[in-house]
C-alpha cells in the first residue's frame, strides 16, 4: 500500500472541496445556513492531512520493523523514525530527488524501496557506497581490501517467528564512523548460492562457497542486515539505486513488548 499516494489523493480531494466552496458554493448559501457535511468534513480534515503529508514527506516518517534481519540493532515490533531529508529533498509519491544534501555513509541504517518490488520498504545497513569493493569471505567483511574491525561480544539469543530458539555469536563491528552489534551463526554458510538472483549489475559480483566479492556501481549502494545469517539483502538481490532511498533511520520511538527500547537511538 502506497501511503504517500493515499495521503496525496486525500489532500487533493479535500483541498479541491475547500477551494470550490471558497470561490463558488458559499456565495449561494444564506449567511446563517450551516455547511453541508460534504463540505464541512473536507474543510476540517484538510489542514490535518496537509500537516501530516508535509511531515511524512519532508521531515520524518514512522516505520515498523517486521522481521529479525537487523537484530540485535532492531527487533520485531520496534517502531522507528526515519529522517527524510538527510540524503536530500525528494518529491513525495514519485520519490524524485530535487535537492542533494548528504550521501549515505558506510554504517548508517537506511530505509529504501526494495529493488525487486518498489511498493515494499526495506531497512538494512549501508555496507558499500559507489566504487567500493565489498568482500565477505568466511564471514569476515572487508571494504576495499581492508578488513572491517570486529570484536567478540558474547552470545545473542532470541526467539524467531514460529517459536524457534536462535543462538548466535555477537560481535561489535566498526563500519565507517559507526560501531554497532552484529549476530553470526557459526554453523550456517556465509552465502546461500541457491538464493542469489540475476540482478542488475550482477557481473560486478563473484560468488564462491566461502563468500563473495562485489564492486558497487555508480549511484548504487550495497546493503546488509546486522543479523548476517538471517537476512535477505544485497548478497541475494543486488544493489540499491539512489532513487530508491527513503531516508536514514535514527530513533526507536515505541515498542509494545520492550518499553526499555523506547527512545533508543539507532547506531
Amino acid at each position: 500500500m502506497n501511503f504517500a499516494l493515499i495521503m496525496f489523493s486525500l489532500l487533493v480531494v479535500t483541498g479541491a472541496v475547500c477551494l470550490l466552496d471558497y470561490y463558488a458554493l458559499r456565495k449561494h448559501r444564506a449567511a446563517d445556513a450551516p455547511e453541508p457535511w460534504w463540505i464541512e468534513y473536507p474543510k476540517s480534515f484538510f489542514p490535518v492531512i496537509l500537516i501530516v503529508f508535509l511531515l511524512r514527506s519532508f521531515l520524518v516518517e514512522p516505520f515498523k520493523i517486521p522481521s529479525g534481519s537487523m537484530r540485535p540493532t532492531l527487533v520485531v515490533g520496534d517502531f522507528i523514525l526515519v529522517n527524510k531529508f538527510t540524503y536530500g529533498i525528494r518529491l513525495p509519491v514519485i520519490n524524485k530527488k530535487i535537492i542533494d544534501i548528504n550521501a549515505p555513509q558506510r554504517g548508517e541504517v537506511m530505509v529504501f524501496r526494495f529493488p525487486e518490488n518498489t511498493s515494499l520498504d526495506y531497512i538494512k545497513r549501508v555496507v558499500g557506497v559507489p566504487g567500493d569493493k565489498v568482500t565477505y569471505q568466511n564471514k569476515r567483511l572487508s571494504i576495499n581490501g581492508k578488513e572491517v574491525p570486529t570484536v567478540p561480544d558474547g552470545q545473542y539469543s532470541y526467539v524467531e517467528t514460529g517459536l524457534s530458539f536462535i543462538s548466535t555469536d555477537r560481535f561489535r563491528e566498526t563500519l565507517g564512523a559507526h560501531e554497532h552489534e552484529i549476530a553470526i551463526q557459526p554453523d550456517i554458510p556465509p552465502i546461500r548460492q541457491s538464493g542469489v538472483r540475476r540482478f542488475p549489475n550482477h557481473e560486478n559480483c563473484v560468488y564462491n562457497e566461502t563468500g563473495f566479492s562485489c564492486t558497487v556501481p555508480p549511484g548504487h549502494f550495497f546493503m546488509m542486515g546486522d543479523n548476517r545469517d538471517n537476512s535477505e539483502d544485497s548478497r541475494y538481490w543486488g544493489f540499491v539505486p539512489d532513487e530508491n532511498i527513503v531516508g536514514k533511520a535514527f530513533l526507536i520511538w515505541w515498542n509494545f513488548d520492550e518499553f526499555k527500547r523506547i527512545g533508543q537511538t539507532i547506531k
